[in-house]
């Protein structure tokens, strides 16, 4: 007999059989496994793409990145590329790997960063500044 298991929190829908390798079916059979990645149902995901995209601050990035990690688990990493900066797309935006988390999340959350960066440039100019690439010499 198979014990199914009961989640206190709405969970994502699973994505269509082939169209998604995130290991959601997988995570849910784990045992103590991390299961905070499934409560970015699709509603809450446009709702926190939405909020990437109308960044105010660095400070507010920097809170997002934390507050996605308490309450996701998702780990975000975001730096100067290792050539010139010239655009939003020189600014490296890594996801770590983390089994639930959906390849189209993957793709369209640092594809939101970089529309926020690219509406409000002096939030990169801040981000390359934290890295020591505008200091003077």
């Amino acid at each position: 007999m198979i014990e199914t298991m009961t989640i206190p929190f709405p969970i994502r829908q699973p994505c269509p059989p082939g169209a998604c390798i995130c290991g959601r079916e997988r995570l849910l059979a784990a045992d103590g496994a991390d299961l905070r990645i499934l409560r970015l149902t699709r509603q809450e995901e446009r709702r926190l793409l939405e909020r990437l995209e109308n960044l105010d601050s660095l400070h507010d990035l920097e809170h997002l990145q934390r507050r996605m990690y308490e309450q996701l688990g998702i780990r975000l990493h975001i730096a100067p590329g290792f050539n010139e900066v010239r655009s939003m797309r020189g600014i490296v935006i890594q996801l770590e790997e983390q089994p639930g988390l959906c390849r189209r999340t993957r793709q369209s959350i640092p594809a939101a960063i970089r529309r926020g960066l690219a509406k409000h440039p002096e939030i990169a100019w801040r981000l390359l500044d934290a890295h020591d690439l505008l200091r003077d010499a």
